[in-house]
């Protein structure tokens, strides 16, 4: 297990991101709970952990793609989805098996 994030800074922000290497990881908090997904957009890149998060709706701040944060369903797109991962909470951590 990985430590990705502060679920304190997580219900600060709504919406953080985990870098590893080359990949990313978008972090975000629907209805309390943290859920992660891929954080590059399969569209063209966008980071979208720096793009908006409007209820379980992740936008890439680069061309507007939407996706369900806790599916990974790509709007739109009934039949591609985002990588999710499930996150568990140990006190503060947010942690995920990156493998």
């Amino acid at each position: 297990m990985t430590r990705v994030g502060s679920l304190a800074r997580l219900r600060r922000f709504g919406l953080d991101e985990y870098v590893y290497g080359d990949d990313r990881i978008a972090l975000c908090l629907v209805d309390g709970r943290p859920h992660a997904v891929d954080g590059t957009c399969p569209h063209s890149g966008g980071p979208l952990a720096q793009g908006a998060l409007h209820g379980r709706t992740l936008v890439c701040p680069w061309h507007a793609w939407e996706f369900d944060c806790v599916t990974g369903e790509v709007h739109g797109f009934p039949d591609r989805f985002l990588k999710t991962y499930e996150v568990a909470v140990e006190g503060d951590d947010l942690v995920i098996d990156l493998a």
